[in-house]
């Protein structure tokens, strides 16, 4: 009785065309995933375009395309939008300020006391916002900071900061204690070091903490609910929510307010993409 060899051409041949089935299945698993993940924005866009206002009576495609939702949802929302805009900068910067030199602090100093910090930042970014929004209320109420934008600016960077602390002192940690060490005994202090020296290495943790404060000022909604209680402030999140009682027979409108609302975050994000991939994983590799 005799066996049949096996060809070892034959057999990595096989082993090739079945990594390329894997391969291609793969790739039309998440071209469907893709799909399915990105239908609602499509029909955002979709319904924002519909002449009639309608999403009910909606094409699936916009054949006949009008933009007269977007006419009224900038008539409307434009002053919530730069309202927005103008928190999330401000978020952004306030975030950047104190995040910065305290993730340098906890990266750099050697003290007892560092991990009880580390352990206080970890809580702060576990409090729930609605705890902090409700003791937020009563001391703005004391404070005269309702109804204002410098008041919403403090409670969205209250929640950025901690994630930002804990992203940017990762990327300060992989910094090397000899350039720091080097820069000092050539006379530059604490401050100096901190400018020149850390910021520029953890310009990518620095880029995604900040984008990461302007996506989390820019989609605030629990904050404005809260400390707003007139017109005269009003985040775009708060105007979406406010318009949807207003125009349920004109969805175009309000489709055409969140795609304006989406943007920014969008740009954002398709711009630093690849600072968000080297910030988030520095520190994690030394």
């Amino acid at each position: 009785m005799t066996t049949a060899q096996l060809n070892p051409s034959d057999m990595r041949q096989g082993a090739i065309r079945r990594r390329a089935f894997k391969t291609r299945g793969s790739t039309v698993l998440g071209f469907i995933f893709l799909a399915i993940m990105l239908f609602p924005i499509y029909w955002m866009v979709n319904a924002s375009l519909q002449p009639s206002g309608n999403t009910l009576s909606a094409d699936f495609f916009p054949w006949n395309p009008s933009f007269a939702g977007y006419e009224k949802a900038i008539a409307d929302q434009g002053k919530n939008l730069l309202t927005s805009l103008i928190i999330a900068m401000g978020t952004v910067v306030v975030t950047l300020l104190i995040a910065a030199p305290a993730a340098y602090a906890l990266a750099q100093f050697k003290f007892r006391w560092i991990s009880w910090a580390l352990l206080a930042i970890l809580i702060a970014q576990m409090i729930p916002g609605v705890v902090i929004a409700n003791a937020l209320y009563a001391a703005y109420n004391n404070l005269g900071l309702l109804n204002s934008i410098p008041g919403l600016i403090l409670a969205d960077a209250s929640h950025a900061i901690p994630f930002a602390i804990l992203i940017m002192r990762a990327s300060m940690m992989s910094i090397p204690a000899s350039i720091i060490e080097a820069a000092r005994v050539d006379g530059a202090g604490q401050l100096r070091a901190f400018i020149s020296i850390a910021l520029p290495i953890a310009k990518n943790a620095l880029i995604t903490a900040g984008l990461f404060a302007f996506l989390f000022a820019w989609s605030d909604f629990l904050f404005a609910l809260t400390l707003t209680t007139t017109d005269e402030i009003r985040p775009v999140t708060l105007g979406i929510y406010q318009y949807l009682g207003t125009q349920v027979s004109n969805w175009s409108a309000v489709m055409a307010t969140a795609v304006l609302s989406s943007l920014p975050a969008i740009v954002l994000l398709v711009v630093a993409q690849k600072y968000i991939a080297a910030g988030a994983t520095g520190g994690a590799v030394k």
